[in-house]
């Protein structure tokens, strides 16, 4: 059985070293693997970002603890949530609504008591304890109430308007790459095939081309390809954020900045 880890808490503290402890003290031979802890503190969308273009590569039944913003309050329930064969447990904080493209399987809002009264830590306290429930093969309608519906929580979605679509940068990993909420379908849809310049706004650069990987130009050239999760994303060749060559830093370009594709009649 695996349970995963997205977290914010960065691996300085003993936040992550906690939680791990308190798995493998009730599950010694569970299977833990880290997604990552460095998601921006509180920004459930990097963190559905990381899981949306992850969580699919895992087995049926995998386990996933979301450690990001996960108080429970008023209005952010903690949840369980299956979908495409797995669970997911967090807070209902819209991050759900985010990772996934279809409804969730089933829905269920978390009442099991736990033993520690500290819920200022309930990715340990809590989360933990419902995902040992679970890979030890236990239902979820026995540690919660199922419901039928999660937050939503809407990003801005591409514009389409005649020939142009303007899109926007949702994420920028490591090495500067700039990747956008501009699918791979959209493209397409929109394109039909004609010819195309991509405007990077806030930079006099444009890119006329679709490549297939990073090699296809010289080192240090600007090049926009389809990733992994089918967006398009801008990138240089072999830049890096930091040391003078990642596409963010050389064309001054950060989250939420405006992606724009006109193509030609």
């Amino acid at each position: 059985m695996l349970i995963t880890l997205t977290s914010d808490m960065g691996l300085e503290d003993y936040y992550v070293a906690a939680i791990k402890g308190a798995i493998y003290n009730q599950l010694p031979n569970v299977k833990v693997v880290d997604i990552s802890h460095d998601i921006p503190p509180f920004d459930i969308v990097h963190a559905s970002f990381v899981l949306k273009n992850t969580f699919k590569e895992f087995p049926k039944n995998t386990i996933h603890i979301i450690g990001v913003d996960a108080e429970k309050n008023q209005t952010n329930k903690h949840l369980i949530v299956k979908n495409y064969d797995q669970y997911f447990i967090g807070a209902d904080n819209g991050i759900f609504s985010l990772i996934f493209d279809k409804k969730p399987d089933g829905i269920w809002n978390i009442n099991r008591n736990t033993e520690s009264e500290n819920y200022s830590f309930p990715t340990k306290d809590i989360f933990v304890s419902i995902a040992c429930h679970l890979a030890r093969g236990g239902l979820p309608a026995v540690v919660g109430n199922e419901i039928q519906d999660i937050k939503s929580k809407q990003l801005f979605r591409p514009i389409v308007d005649m020939n142009t679509i303007k899109g926007m940068v949702g994420y920028i990993d490591k090495y500067g790459n700039l990747i956008t909420n501009i699918s791979k379908k959209i493209f397409n849809e929109v394109g039909k095939g004609k010819a195309f310049k991509i405007f990077l706004t806030k930079s006099e650069y444009s890119i006329e081309k679709i490549h297939q990987n990073y090699n296809e130009v010289v080192e240090g050239e600007r090049i926009a390809i389809f990733g992994s999760g089918d967006f398009l994303e801008i990138a240089i060749n072999k830049g890096v954020k930091g040391s003078g060559g990642g596409a963010s830093q050389l064309f001054g370009i950060s989250i939420n900045d405006i992606i724009t594709i006109e193509f030609k009649d």
